[in-house]
């Protein structure tokens, strides 16, 4: 009994383990200032917040958009994320950051629909400095 224990314990590691890996390789970098100016004087801002960034097949047709590719329904722009720290021109040390990661549960709405229609919640972040 305890060698099937062991396998279970294992097998649930192993589970454990391709989970962290998937989720972190679902991330998308949309904007990353590489040189970091100075903070003295600026104000952070920063938020997060879901969106939908569902994708419709190409060819509609049951079965045959499994193999075709998708198109996204919703354009996720870093601009339109960093308006909401003002002044886009006045923005320092910009960083917006798209996770894919609950895209993974949500292609079963693939499936049901045979291809044609996948729901993928993204999950954006984004923070920056506000110059005065």
């Amino acid at each position: 009994m305890k060698h099937i224990t062991l396998q279970l314990k294992w097998l649930c590691l192993c589970q454990i383990l391709a989970v962290i890996l998937v989720l972190q390789g679902c991330t998308e970098v949309l904007v990353k200032d590489e040189t970091q100016h100075s903070k003295a004087g600026t104000a952070p801002c920063s938020g997060s917040e879901w969106t939908d960034n569902s994708s419709l097949s190409v060819l509609p047709i049951p079965v045959v958009s499994l193999l075709i590719p998708h198109a996204k329904l919703n354009n996720i722009k870093a601009d339109d994320y960093l308006k909401k720290c003002g002044d886009t021109t006045k923005l320092v040390n910009r960083e917006v950051n798209v996770g894919y990661g609950a895209c993974i549960p949500a292609v079963v709405t693939r499936l049901i629909t045979l291809g044609i229609w996948q729901w993928c919640p993204a999950h954006v972040t984004w923070e920056a400095d506000v110059q005065p």
